[in-house]
């Protein structure tokens, strides 16, 4: 593999970003990382050194090379779960418990509110918990 050579700056850069500021520890690890490569130190010493995989070691090598020092230290966007429900279905949900509340009920409750929303089509799996954030979001109280 083609070794690392940190230019001037970047080491200053470097030194100065784990010295002071408030970082992460990935990010400080990732840091630390390309510091010791720049050294010299081969990747099973930075390994044991830092405590961390090799995998991980070689990935940000990697990623310096390829995408550059900022690249290097930063997470990447991780994707997560897509949205459940569109801003429509949120404002049905915000609509429906604007309505009369069911007979015998003083108000809407979550729990009525998801019985209610699960009847239509779109809703067959929302739960309690996805009704509560909702309106967390909207900042609402439906009781």
């Amino acid at each position: 593999m083609a070794r690392i050579k940190l230019t001037e700056k970047e080491v200053e850069y470097l030194s100065a970003f784990v010295k002071k500021g408030r970082k992460s520890a990935r990010e400080l690890t990732r840091a630390h990382v390309l510091l010791l490569v720049n050294m010299g130190r081969t990747e099973m010493e930075i390994k044991d050194t830092m405590r961390i995989s090799r995998a991980t070691v070689s990935n940000i090598k990697k990623r310096y090379r390829e995408e550059g020092l900022q690249s290097a230290l930063t997470e990447k966007p991780r994707p997560g779960q897509p949205k459940k429900y569109t801003e429509r279905h949120e404002a049905e949900i915000i609509a429906q418990a604007c309505t009369k509340s069911p007979n015998g009920s003083k108000r809407w409750t979550l729990t009525l509110l998801t019985e209610e929303l699960r009847k239509r089509e779109g809703f067959k799996t929302i739960n309690h918990e996805s009704v509560r954030l909702i309106f967390k979001k909207a900042g609402q109280n439906p009781s």
